[in-house]
């Protein structure tokens, strides 16, 4: 056993099965770039619970870019697995949220310019804000999670702020230049991971994952779902949604059996 898998092992609560979130926001982004009606994300989320999805993600973005709020309330209707839903932490995504009452909402930073996602949230900086935002999704029964960087103190926040779970925000580990820098990025997640178990938080993980570099950070034994949205829908352009769906679950099982 190598230091990363020992690390990763650390706690004896460890998950055995790994968890495949499917985000289809870009099945959303394709129909929106003609504003017609298809194609259409609540068949994609059908396609991939049948491939083997254990929850489906979307992002309800302020500016509606992709999923909107038809496509949450009919998905909530529909989804047999899990409705995650990402939302930005302010009070107009809060009232979107307490509306369609998905099972779990992930608080994400949000700024109008970018392509996507960048970076985690900053718990630390606006704890009293957040934490006043879980207690009424809390309140109404909704699990929380909070998408941040592999961070200790951002860790630390989450758990303060009353929020069950955290995503850790896999870009840096994505994005890395040399096999070097990877490897120091999948140590953050890996220590993040321990201290976050350690203190009673579920963890799960996403952003910039792929079919070529999935397989360290699903050997994580400590985290429970991995996010993964861009790739699948990029792949399933060429192989089917089904397809792409089964083999992203095949390697998140063959990363545990190693």
């Amino acid at each position: 056993m190598n230091e990363h898998e020992s690390r990763s092992n650390a706690s004896t609560d460890i998950i055995s099965i790994p968890l495949l979130g499917v985000n289809i926001d870009h099945v959303a982004t394709l129909r929106n770039a003609r504003t017609g009606l298809y194609p259409e994300p609540v068949m994609a989320a059908l396609i991939a619970e049948q491939a083997g999805a254990d929850q489906i993600t979307i992002h309800v973005r302020e500016d509606r870019r992709h999923i909107n709020e038809r496509d949450a309330h009919l998905l909530r209707q529909v989804v047999q697995t899990r409705l995650n839903l990402e939302m930005a932490p302010s009070r107009e995504m809060l009232g979107c949220a307490l509306a369609i009452r998905p099972d779990e909402c992930c608080l994400v930073p949000e700024r109008r310019q970018e392509l996507t996602t960048e970076g985690g949230l900053d718990v630390v900086a606006a704890l009293p804000q957040i934490a006043a935002l879980v207690s009424e999704l809390s309140r109404d029964r909704i699990k929380t999670s909070a998408f941040i960087d592999p961070d200790r103190l951002q860790v630390d926040a989450c758990l303060e702020a009353g929020i069950d779970i955290i995503e850790l925000h896999t870009g840096a580990y994505a994005e890395a230049s040399s096999g070097e820098q990877r490897e120091a990025m999948l140590d953050q997640l890996i220590t993040a991971a321990v201290h976050a178990r350690g203190s009673g938080m579920m963890v799960n993980a996403g952003h910039g994952l792929h079919y070529q570099n999935v397989i360290p950070v699903a050997s994580i034994r400590l985290i429970s779902v991995l996010n993964i949205g861009h790739s699948i829908i990029a792949r399933a352009l060429f192989s089917g949604l089904d397809q792409a769906v089964r083999e992203m679950k095949q390697l998140l099982l063959d990363a545990r059996r190693s």
